[in-house]
Formats: structure tokens, sequence, C-alpha cells
């Protein structure tokens, strides 16, 4: 009985621990003026799941991204951790100002291609394969230190033609159904498609866990996969053509806070 007493209340400190670093937030925190995170559609197990962090299968990649911070990889015999030290620190609201315009590149840098930069020239380290369970990782992990702070791109300046861009795409036909991404996520959010509420296409809780997928995902793959129900020939995840469309979207959601890893249907 002691023993059992003892195990019981072990696991209750447990999820008590896990209970104060769950999410949570009242419904009112995932719109911000009329921008509504995918979570305010989602239905309540859905939310539920999302809530805590114990049950929340994206988790898992943020486990693993806080294990390869600190792996030593490449000639340099460095890890993240040390140069960057502690990410809760270091990282808090990086994931916010990306994707972004970067000067040494004269394009669009998203965190994933930023943190295979920063492995190539820093570490001497190969990068990661987009959408690889270890790039999907380190990402999770990086944009999980920056939860709870508002999505913040600058779109101004040398950035101001790729947002353009990406607002083009948006709003362009494409495919053999002939619609565009606004068409959905503009026009038609809350109404019902196949039995799915169409949300608003925000993507401040990327990576997210999709739960039809099994597994973590990008803001590319989103896109990949919009494009091909689409019935539209899919861009290369990367692309300079998605970067642009990152910019745009991470735009409309400017305020939304990180909600990384969120659960998505």
């Amino acid at each position: 009985m002691r023993a059992r007493a003892a195990f019981l209340l072990a696991c209750a400190a447990v999820l008590a621990a896990t209970a104060a670093h769950a999410q949570g937030w009242p419904i009112a925190r995932y719109s911000v003026e009329g921008r509504n995170s995918g979570y305010f559609y989602l239905g309540q197990q859905t939310r539920l799941l999302q809530d805590d962090d114990f049950q929340n299968p994206g988790m898992f990649a943020v486990d693993a991204g806080a294990a390869a911070w600190r792996r030593v990889d490449g000639t340099q015999g460095r890890s993240c951790a040390s140069c960057h030290q502690n990410a809760a620190e270091t990282m808090k609201g990086v994931a916010t100002r990306y994707p972004a315009y970067d000067a040494k590149s004269g394009g669009i840098l998203n965190l994933e291609l930023v943190i295979n930069r920063e492995r190539v020239e820093k570490m001497g380290a190969a990068p990661l394969v987009y959408e690889s369970p270890e790039l999907l990782a380190m990402t999770s992990y990086i944009s999980h230190q920056s939860r709870g702070l508002p999505k913040a791109v600058d779109i101004t300046g040398p950035a101001a033609p790729f947002f353009e861009q990406g607002k083009d795409f948006w709003s362009t036909r494409r495919g053999q159904i002939d619609i565009s991404c606004a068409m959905c996520h503009d026009d038609r959010p809350g109404m019902l498609l196949r039995g799915d509420t169409i949300s608003q296409g925000q993507t401040n809780g990327h990576p997210m866990y999709r739960l039809i997928w099994h597994t973590i995902s990008s803001t590319h793959r989103m896109f990949e996969w919009c494009n091909t129900s689409m019935r539209a020939e899919p861009y290369p995840l990367g692309s300079p053509v998605y970067l642009a469309l990152e910019l745009y979207v991470a735009w409309r959601g400017r305020g939304l806070p990180v909600e990384t890893p969120s659960v998505r249907k």
C-alpha cells in the first residue's frame, strides 16, 4: 500500500509539473483583431490535446530538438549550445521574426534555412534535409522557446518585394480546381469542407503535429499539401516561392501567439 501511494504521489507530481508548463490559454488569446489561429477552429478534444504538454504528440519533436541542441556535430567540434548556450534565453523571440529578409543571400530565409546555414558555417556540419525528423525537431525546439510571444515579421524595405510576391501567390487561382488560397482562407473560414472546418490558414503554430499525418510537419509541407489539393503542381520545400508565401502568411497572422507545437487535424 505504501509503495502504491508513493507511486500515485509521484505521478501526481509529474502531472502537476507538466500542467504548469502546458498551454491552456483562454480562447480569446487565439484571436487578434479578427485574425484567428487554427486553434480557434478546432474541436474540444483536439484543443485539449494541444493544451496538455504531457499528451501533445508534438512535444516528442521538441524533446528530440533539445537533445540535438546539445549534440556535437561537424568538423568544428561544436554543438548549437556551444555558441548559443541556454536556448530558453538566447532563442526566446527568434521564431516570432522569421521568415525574414537576409542581406547575405539577398532573399528570404526561414528558421529551417537559418539552422542549416549555422550548421554549415559555424559547426562544419552537413545541412539537414528539409522535412527530415532532425530538422523538424530542431525547428520545433527553437520555435517552442517563443511560445506565447506574438508573431511580428518585417515586410518593409528589402523584404517588401518578396512580401508582394507571396501576396500575389495567395490570391492567384491555380490548379485544375482553379481556386486560390484566399478563396478558402480569406472568404470561407468557419465553413465546412468535407466535414472539416476551414481555418484562416495561419501558421503561428508551426511546426505543427498534424493528426492525419501522424507526425510533426513544417509550413512548407502544408503549402505542398494545399497545392496538391488544388490539383496544382507543388513547389519544392524550401523554394523561394514558398519562402515568399511563408512571409506573407506570417504577416497575416501578426500578433497571434506562437503555439509550437500546435496540434491540427
